[in-house]
């Protein structure tokens, strides 16, 4: 924030920044107004998954189950305020039921406790729960992105069920404020011609991570939008910082 805005200086930005923005009641900074948005990297998903002994098999099941059974389905979460709680939150609010959460320090120690049967549901990033669906240890029941994806086509989406719901998570590239319009631009263009090479587009596929390249003034409204979409459901839901 306090680097000499050369272009030389910059910040990885990702979802946390946009969910830590209403999270935390007193930051030192104000993202949108000190951060100048230089590209957008990509994004992944999560993929709501449960322990396979659990009664519901579908997404669908799953919601009549939770209606019928409010406050007895614990969700696992990589921690307060994690993209996987505020997922999970948007997912109580919408449904209108409540779920009881379980927040862990990590994703890696909720998905063991999936796995065991001790909480009975997460969303986990597709990296870290993959290999696990693959081999039969978690069910999928939906993934949290608008469209369905590729490596699982038969499972929906949450919003498919869920209107309006959807929660990924993505990276970016950010400057200090007052960084040249022409530095950001050229930066802009390396970035999103970086993302164009094959090479690139393949490398980020084995990790199912889509390239979404973006110019600075449509990442700037992204991250506006979001940063607005998680603090409305921060504040309904009353999550405070772990």
């Amino acid at each position: 924030m306090r680097a000499t805005p050369d272009g030389y200086t910059l910040l990885m930005v990702t979802h946390a920044n946009t969910i830590n923005a209403t999270l935390y009641a007193s930051l030192p900074f104000d993202f949108i107004r000190d951060i100048t948005p230089v590209a957008r990297i990509g994004r992944a998903l999560e993929v709501m998954v449960v322990n396979p002994s659990f009664p519901a098999q579908t997404l669908a099941e799953f919601i009549t189950y939770a209606k019928a059974n409010p406050r007895k389905i614990n969700f696992a979460s990589a921690g307060s305020g994690s993209l996987s709680h505020v997922s999970g939150a948007l997912f109580e609010i919408l449904i209108g039921t409540e779920l009881v959460h379980v927040p862990y320090r990590g994703e890696a120690p909720g998905i063991t406790d999936v796995l065991a049967g001790q909480v009975e549901m997460m969303f986990p990033s597709v990296t870290a729960s993959m290999p696990y669906i693959r081999a039969g240890k978690l069910r999928p029941l939906a993934v949290t992105s608008a469209a369905r994806w590729d490596p699982l086509p038969d499972i929906p989406t949450v919003g498919e069920l869920v209107p309006g719901y959807e929660a990924t998570l993505w990276h970016g590239v950010g400057a200090p404020k007052n960084t040249p319009a022409d530095i950001v631009e050229k930066l802009n263009r390396e970035v999103n011609a970086a993302l164009a090479d094959p090479a690139m587009k393949a490398r980020l596929a084995d990790v199912d991570y889509a390239p979404v390249p973006m110019t600075p003034a449509a990442f700037g409204s992204f991250i506006a939008d979001e940063t607005a979409r998680w603090s409305k459901v921060i504040q309904a839901a009353g999550i405070k910082a772990g």
